[in-house]
């Protein structure tokens, strides 16, 4: 585990046409931004007004950053990991909205690991989030934190609520994270919980830290998807496993 260091604080958000919501998440987040934190928006080549009205908040904690073309969600996350100057990394997507002192928890918990897992609820009203087979009560336990075979299972299964919306990350652990495989063309959360996983060094937070909204624009799909699908799907995370690993070796 790398040694702690002292706390500022950055937000990474991808944006792609999300004007109807990214100024309530920004706003939940502004809230508790202390004065010389920042944000980092990262637009992938919007065709609304996600721009017009990120920059119109006129908050000078907020950095914005626009594509000329659309390059995904994945390489998008990736430049607002890699222009991030704190040294606690928040992630944030353009259209939830976080939980008040949701920073104060997960910078606390980045003390003692290098990545940060917590929970969610759905906004508006905080109902548990359902799992993929539709029970309820999706959620990560503290007590799973260091079963990191059992962790890596789950992942391949489908069975770990791993959002990146939830997640956290020390600016140390972001030279072993980036950059993302390139054969990586989703689930980048699930990569930075691979290799926090790999690398010993995960916290599973169980406090709820962020409502998540569901809409008809949501990137994670909401639907179960075909099988040649959810098998592309796995052998990605195969190897994005045996990638975590020899990164986790070569930083010991």
């Amino acid at each position: 585990m790398s040694e702690r260091v002292p706390v500022s604080v950055s937000v990474c958000m991808a944006t792609y046409n999300g004007e109807r919501f990214v100024e309530e998440q920004l706003r939940s987040i502004l809230d508790q931004l202390p004065s010389d934190g920042e944000i980092l928006v990262v637009d992938d080549a919007s065709t609304d007004g996600t721009v017009a009205v990120v920059t119109g908040m006129g908050d000078p904690r907020i950095r914005v950053f626009v594509h000329a073309d659309n390059r995904g969600y994945v390489s998008t996350f990736g430049e607002a990991l890699e222009r991030a100057d704190g040294a606690a990394i928040l992630l944030s997507d353009q259209d939830d909205v976080w939980v008040p002192g949701r920073l104060d928890v997960l910078v606390a918990a980045l003390q003692q690991v290098d990545v940060v897992a917590s929970n969610l609820a759905l906004y508006p009203d905080g109902a548990p989030l359902p799992t993929p087979l539709g029970g309820t009560d999706w959620n990560l336990t503290a007590s799973t934190s260091t079963h990191r075979i059992r962790n890596l299972l789950g992942v391949l299964t489908g069975s770990m609520p791993y959002f990146g919306c939830a997640m956290a990350m020390t600016a140390s652990a972001r030279s072993r994270i980036l950059p993302f495989p390139a054969f990586l063309t989703e689930s980048h959360d699930l990569w930075i919980a691979l290799c926090g996983n790999a690398d010993r060094s995960i916290a599973h937070v169980e406090q709820i830290t962020v409502l998540r909204r569901l809409h008809d624009a949501n990137t994670s799909p909401s639907r179960p998807r075909d099988l040649g699908t959810v098998m592309k799907a796995r052998w990605m995370l195969v190897r994005a496993i045996l990638v975590a690993y020899r990164r986790a070796r070569r930083g010991r």
